[in-house]
């Protein structure tokens, strides 16, 4: 066992000449440091010392360990070092540097680095391939959660609401020209059938493939009724074309129907300074909403849907079957396992000026007849269509936001500028 080195002692502190106690660095007198002042002791063993001894060596005219030598004091062990050297502490294992990123910036394993977003909760860590923060595990916004777009004419608005974890709905919008030079303005909104697989991919293939169709067929001369029953079936060959991607359950049994295919709703408005068209399948609705709030609002479409078919058949009130908790299931829709597609189209030719409310059932389960609706369309809504898809929305919102909402506002009549799309 190690022991702490012995010093000589000293009969009085050098200082206050206090007799020390055997053994002491210090005088407990004074405090007076007693190593300073002692006489000089053996030297350190490990080799050979003036008058001294080494351990287990005898010494010129002295002896082995343990022995009075001549001129020494009695020890019953060598004499050790005055002080035991540590090993110097081992270097820290050099870091291998980070291998280098393809295209030169940061590494982006690390947070922020090159093309990694930082998450909005917490700031620290970087965002993975599932929109997740890879330090917090907080879900990040997507794209999709809330959406805002205007065009001159026509505005929309759609938001992921406040239940559900992604948005299945979408929208398009786009001007065009007719063959005369007068302007034609375009709104598709979609609605994703959340039974149904992929039902984001549904709904945004359905928008852009009618809202594209329609932007075509306008400016060739079709009759805006004709137009919108093609780019209906536009939108089902490409909600169809989705279930026949390689790898999909429908393209292993392709010749069959397909059930959870991809599937949506739609609902679409075509204005012209002369005549309103809508066209849809589904449950997503149009409403006519004009500006003079002492005349009627109008519902222009009716669903597919069991409750209307209950209502139509004359075996419930409205009431009764918005009440039922099958109302919802629709009876149209876009998609593989669709039954025959029939598209209902309708053309209108309003008096006086409005605005056409083009929306999912997101919104209208927070104002569901023509005369709620109207009650919260803002009064400037033909002047000012994206502030009115906006307040729409936060109505649904407001209202407990159960499901998806998307909304376009589309003035009535058309005003005349440039053709362009969104």
């Amino acid at each position: 066992m190690s022991q702490m080195p012995q010093l000589p002692q000293l009969s009085a502190c050098p200082t206050c000449e206090e007799p020390p106690q055997s053994g002491d660095h210090y005088c407990d007198n004074c405090g007076a440091d007693l190593t300073a002042a002692a006489p000089p002791g053996p030297a350190p063993s490990g080799g050979m010392s003036t008058g001294g001894t080494s351990a287990g060596v005898p010494s010129a005219g002295g002896t082995s360990a343990g022995v009075p030598s001549a001129g020494g004091t009695p020890s019953g062990r060598a004499p050790e070092p005055a002080d035991y050297p540590l090993a110097a502490p081992a270097p820290a294992p050099a870091q291998a540097p980070a291998p280098p990123v393809a295209g030169g910036g940061a590494d982006p394993r690390l947070n922020g680095g090159a093309g990694r977003p930082r998450c909005v909760a917490c700031q620290e860590g970087t965002i993975d391939q599932d929109g997740y923060c890879e330090h917090c595990g907080h879900a990040q916004a997507r794209e999709r959660d809330h959406m805002e777009r205007e065009l001159e004419g026509v505005a929309a608005a759609s938001d992921r609401g406040l239940r559900h974890h992604r948005n299945e709905d979408a929208f398009s919008l786009s001007a065009a020209a007719l063959p005369d030079g007068t302007p034609a303005v375009v709104a598709v909104v979609c609605d994703g059938v959340s039974s149904a697989t992929r039902p984001d991919d549904a709904s945004a293939a359905a928008a852009h493939a009618a809202e594209a169709s329609l932007r075509t067929a306008l400016p060739r001369g079709a009759h805006p009724q004709q137009a919108m029953n093609e780019a209906i079936m536009a939108a089902a060959e490409a909600v169809n074309s989705l279930a026949l991607e390689p790898g999909s359950a429908a393209h292993e049994e392709q010749q069959q129907r397909h059930q959870n295919a991809p599937a949506c709703t739609i609902v679409s408005a075509v204005v012209t300074p002369g005549i309103l068209t809508v066209g849809w399948i589904g449950d997503s609705r149009a409403y006519w909403v004009p500006d003079d709030r002492t005349t009627p609002a109008a519902r222009l479409t009716e669903d597919d849907s069991w409750a209307a078919q209950m209502v139509a058949a004359g075996l419930m009130s409205e009431a009764e079957a918005y009440a039922d908790e099958r109302a919802h299931a629709i009876t149209g829709w876009l998609g593989a396992d669709a039954y025959e597609l029939e598209p209902h189209t309708a053309s209108f030719k309003p008096d006086r000026p409005g605005v056409v409310v083009v929306c999912t059932d997101g919104l209208w389960n927070y104002a569901e007849s023509a005369e709620e609706m109207a009650m919260v369309v803002p009064p400037d809504a033909r002047s000012r269509p994206l502030h009115s898809a906006q307040v729409l929305v936060g109505h649904a919102l407001d209202g407990g936001g159960h499901d998806n909402v998307t909304v376009a506002v589309v003035p009535f009549p058309a005003p005349r500028g440039r053709a362009g799309s969104a």
